[in-house]
């Protein structure tokens, strides 16, 4: 098979069908008909010698041969979308880009207004869309360009993503006003003897101050388990529960806010994006946006 004999558009499909594992889903993603997406899935076909997806009850599922080359194919496209705009000048305030962002529901509260606040000012025309990721799934997304730039924890290593630190923040103990415990410093055995609310977006297993907690034999009593941070204030300030969450949101709240009486690793922000982004002059001037008002959050 000659590249030079094979429509280009045809990859394009292909990638909305294996992201979607749905003709119906991938036509709508691409602004298309389905017949249109099963004729360029058909022509693929025809190209691979090979079905690419086989139909079945939960949906396209992609042979071997297409897991083989999704790969090549997202970073090829992401490569292919980057030229037709770092070769040209970056106007933000005629600028008519969407940007798609990843990062959890406290990130989304402390970063997005602020973001929000300078495009209205300086790229009016620029929207962003922002929903979570999975962690293991964001070097895929950001490869395929239905992410284009994710805040996460330090904790995603792949070859393909270039990324860059956005500062951290330590955590603390959060008290409603009124609560009955009136020490001016936490002891850890007064901290055990609370009941604790925890923040994770799995339905179980230990957190960050569990795990430290279990590290040094000790055990806290969960009585809440939430899956977002920014609902979890609001219970602590309604009842006697305590909070153990990054300072920067805990300050936002009319709350009593004490030290950890245990020594706990800083929350840390860092922005990943795919490489073949990294000299789009739009991409920089949001990366440099992003990383100013994170910044500005952190000090």
């Amino acid at each position: 098979m000659r590249l030079s004999k094979v429509d280009l558009n045809l990859f394009v499909v292909f990638e909305a069908v294996y992201r979607t594992r749905n003709l119906t889903r991938a036509a709508e993603a691409l602004f298309i008909t389905q017949p249109a997406v099963s004729n360029a899935l058909a022509r693929m076909r025809k190209a691979f010698d090979d079905p690419l997806f086989v139909s079945t009850s939960s949906g396209m599922v992609p042979t071997p041969a297409a897991e083989n080359i999704i790969g090549r194919v997202r970073e090829a496209l992401q490569l292919l979308d980057s030229s037709t705009h770092a070769g040209g000048r970056f106007d933000p305030a005629t600028s008519e880009r969407t940007f798609r962002l990843s990062m959890t529901d406290l990130t989304e509260a402390l970063l997005l207004p602020a973001l929000e606040e300078v495009l209205q000012r300086l790229a009016p025309g620029i929207r962003l869309e922002s929903y979570p990721t999975a962690r293991r799934d964001v070097p895929q997304a950001l490869a395929s360009g239905a992410v284009n730039l994710a805040i996460d924890a330090p904790l995603i290593d792949d070859p393909y993503l270039d990324q860059a630190p956005l500062g951290s923040d330590r955590y603390a103990c959060m008290l409603r006003p009124g609560h009955p415990y009136r020490k001016k410093k936490l002891t850890l055995d007064d901290y055990l003897g609370f009941g604790h609310i925890h923040v994770s977006s799995r339905p179980q297993g230990p957190g960050l101050v569990d795990a430290e907690l279990n590290r040094l034999g000790l055990r806290r009593s969960i009585k809440t388990r939430v899956q977002h941070y920014l609902v979890a204030p609001l219970i602590a300030m309604r009842t006697e529960l305590v909070l153990t969450a990054p300072l920067v949101l805990l300050q936002r709240y009319d709350a009593r806010i004490l030290e950890l009486p245990f020594p706990l690793p800083k929350l840390e922000w860092h922005c990943y994006w795919h490489r073949s982004a990294t000299a789009d002059p739009a991409h920089v001037w949001l990366r440099e946006q992003v990383g100013r008002l994170m910044r500005e959050m952190n000090q």
